[in-house]
């Protein structure tokens, strides 16, 4: 009896919590994009090709994501038409070709930190869209309502910042003759178009949020999101290797000349893809997708630290300025839908609790707004 008294207590002790578990990969996802943007930075300052960098990542993505797409979700899978082959086409134009292009222009021509910070504006740019596209209600008698427009105009404003003012430097690297010769070669965009690689990179937010918005009503025409994620994939690599016919006919940029560029490679397509999106749905699933975008701000702080230390990267006022803005209008987006969904859960009990004691008042459900990963909540926010 006392030797299963110990079993059972240690058994116990070894049972985690699941909102740690929650936690604890949420960190390590963050951690796991932290080292894509300086991966990504490193394999650009070693000369990789910007076209056959995505290509071998999507390709790499890809044989990950077909086994698990085909296995889980053989029941799921709805039939294929043409129609949704056209839709998944043009999803892969703005998520994957358009975004993944974007984001490798605008990196090359700034740094990781910057790159991060700008995609904490995803969430009000997408909210924006919506609210264009009348997905989403803008409901400015509510404290949510003024929340969100609030924290969209604080996001665009903080990208219009890092875009418009680089400022001083605050914070820069060691003098060159401190650095060693790793760090001389793997430098920040010194020399680079500051302003124009802000620019990809808002066009790289703006694809990202226009994915994301356009997500919704195919997943509910083909509700099987693994599948929807691998043909975007290899419609992505198609897409990619088209452009290549036309700008990147050297057969030399398709090889991969140092064990640097092949890690990179991998990182990008196992790590950053593949292990990354599964982290993800299930963090989405368990503790719902508010929860998951409140971590983003997290990445950029560890992409802070780690461009420092790994690549020496500089620090500029308008760059620091613009990001706190954009993390404070992402929270204010958050907070404003997390006490969205707070609401519409109230108001939905009203109308059992009238039929209860016999009323025959009706009160009109809100609709939720902006059924998409990103935003709309489908579990309990941890």
């Amino acid at each position: 009896m006392a030797d299963d008294a110990v079993v059972l207590g240690a058994k116990r002790s070894c049972d985690v919590p699941e909102k740690t578990k929650l936690h604890l990969a949420m960190l390590a996802l963050q951690f796991g994009y932290a080292g894509f943007h300086v991966v990504s930075r490193f394999a650009l300052n070693m000369g990789i090709s910007k076209i056959v960098f995505p290509v071998y990542r999507n390709i790499i993505a890809l044989i990950l994501l077909v086994p698990f797409a085909y296995f889980l979700e053989k029941k799921d899978r709805p039939a294929l038409t043409g129609s949704l082959v056209l839709q998944f086409f043009f999803l892969a134009l703005i998520g994957i070709t358009a975004n993944q292009g974007f984001y490798l222009l605008g990196l090359d021509h700034t740094s990781p930190t910057f790159a991060s910070a700008i995609q904490n504006s995803v969430p009000a740019l997408t909210f924006l869209m919506a609210v264009a596209l009348r997905i989403e209600q803008v409901r400015l008698n509510r404290k949510d309502g003024v929340a969100k427009v609030l924290g969209t105009f604080s996001c665009v404003a903080g990208a219009m910042v890092i875009t418009l003012y680089k400022g001083p430097t605050i914070f820069g690297p060691a003098p060159l003759h401190q650095q060693t010769p790793v760090l001389l070669t793997l430098g920040d965009a010194n020399g680079k178009n500051w302003t124009l690689g802000c620019l990809y990179l808002i066009g790289h937010c703006l694809s990202w949020s226009a994915w994301l918005v356009l997500q919704s009503p195919i997943l509910k025409k083909y509700p099987a999101r693994l599948s929807v994620t691998s043909y975007t994939c290899f419609f992505g690599v198609l897409q990619f290797l088209a452009i290549a016919v036309f700008f990147e006919r050297n057969a030399q940029a398709w090889l991969v000349h140092t064990k640097g560029e092949l890690f990179s490679v991998f990182y990008a397509g196992f790590v950053a893809s593949g292990i990354a999106f599964a982290v993800q749905i299930w963090c989405i699933d368990r503790g719902g997708p508010v929860f998951v975008a409140v971590y983003q701000p997290v990445q950029t702080l560890v992409v802070a630290i780690m461009a420092s230390i790994a690549l020496g990267e500089q620090f500029y006022l308008g760059g620091i300025f613009g990001a706190v803005l954009i993390i404070a209008g992402l929270y204010l987006v958050l907070w404003g839908k997390s006490a969205e969904q707070k609401f519409i859960k109230q108001t939905a009990i009203i109308p059992s609790a009238n039929v209860e004691h016999g009323n025959n008042r009706t009160t009109n459900p809100i609709k939720s707004s902006l059924a998409q990963p990103l935003l709309n909540s489908t579990a309990e926010d941890v």
